[in-house]
């Protein structure tokens, strides 16, 4: 099988880091015979194609379906670059974005919260590039926003938060404020109340936004899977992640969805951003970058890429149960060396697997 990846270059540490994720996902590594397709997102080559290269990894995303992302520079002018993961949502179609936040092994989290849990946003629509205006002077001005939100994209949400669910066997959980906008905000509860239909053996919970917070911040029990608005999901996610005292355990997917709502694209990247301040040091943490190599192939077809996955996600977090920590998690591997190590393991999770005939598939 021809499994192509899209590796999309970037800036600072984050090019770094994208190394590092690169170097476990080798088929030496993994077992998986990966085509890796690269293009340069990095800054200057933003700049000097005026985007260009964006456009062009784009559409290798949607001919090649996989990709993953270093972090990346996004200028504040007005008149530069801009975002390139905002260019890459609408050139392909991305309509969801997935952060799952899980514990590490050693780092103590914000009260009792222990299992995963995967806030699954709308990735375009709501509150975010909303047409805004004003009208009237002094003291009776008075802002305007224009927001919208869509049937196809609050099905996607809704279709990919149960999905998410029966692989973390997890409970969906939560749910816009349906009860003060019942139109609106309305439209998102509808297609969840029917994707919890059309699978009745996931477990879930319609629970306000508002009531949701206290109830993240209070979890002990099982995973969750929290379907969201775009703004609300943003929040939640930050919040989410920081519950398990770092986000350095957590990747980042942007999915694109066929007509039947199964996804056609996926590119993971990790959370964090360049971290300047860090670059050339080898001591900032890859795991985020890791994991979000385990996590694009999780969704690739096949046994091989799912074992690969499983092995990366376990090899990497053992490597943390058994003390190998980079500066961040209060340890002192280096970037490389944390790598060397999840590869170490990661190979002999294979050998074992592969000598016992042995195949697993990825969960969270």
């Amino acid at each position: 099988m021809d499994l192509t990846l899209v590796v999309m270059e970037g800036d600072e540490t984050g090019q770094e880091l994208l190394g590092q994720a690169l170097r476990v996902l080798a088929p030496d590594v993994t077992g998986v015979d990966l085509r890796l397709a690269f293009h340069d997102l990095s800054l200057p080559a933003r700049r000097a194609t005026r985007n260009g290269v964006v456009d062009e990894a784009a559409r290798a995303l949607m001919r090649h379906r996989f990709g993953i992302k270093a972090a990346t520079i996004t200028p504040e002018g007005a008149d530069d670059v801009g975002s390139p993961n905002a260019i890459l949502r609408a050139a392909t179609g991305g309509t969801v974005i997935v952060r799952t936040g899980r514990r590490l092994p050693g780092v103590n989290p914000v009260g009792a919260v222990h299992a995963p849990i995967s806030v699954v946003r709308m990735a375009v629509d709501d509150a975010y590039g909303a047409r805004e205006w004003r009208t009237g002077e002094g003291m009776g001005e008075v802002a305007h926003r224009e927001e919208r939100i869509t049937r196809r994209v609050c099905r996607a949400v809704a279709e990919f938060s149960f999905l998410q669910a029966a692989r973390m066997r997890a409970t969906v959980i939560g749910g816009p404020k349906w009860t003060v906008s019942p139109v609106y905000e309305g439209m998102l509860k509808e297609e969840l109340d029917a994707a919890g239909g059309r699978h009745p053996d996931i477990p879930y919970r319609p629970t306000l936004i508002d009531a949701l917070y206290a109830v993240l911040v209070g979890h002990s029990g099982d995973a969750l899977v929290v379907p969201s608005l775009n703004r609300d999901g943003d929040l939640l996610s930050d919040m989410v992640l920081q519950l398990f005292g770092t986000v350095a355990g957590a990747e980042s997917l942007l999915l694109a969805f066929d007509e039947s709502f199964s996804p056609s694209v996926v590119m993971a990247e990790a959370p964090h951003g360049t971290a300047p301040t860090l670059a050339g040091k080898d001591v900032a943490n890859p795991l985020a970058m890791i994991l979000a190599g385990a996590a694009v192939l999780g969704h690739m077809p096949g046994t091989d890429p799912a074992n690969a996955s499983r092995a990366i996600y376990e090899g990497a977090l053992e490597a943390i149960a058994d003390g190998v920590r980079t500066p961040d998690l209060g340890g002192d591997a280096s970037t490389t060396s944390f790598t060397d190590e999840v590869i170490r393991r990661v190979r002999s999770k294979l050998d074992v697997w592969d000598s016992l005939g042995d195949t697993v598939t990825v969960g969270a």
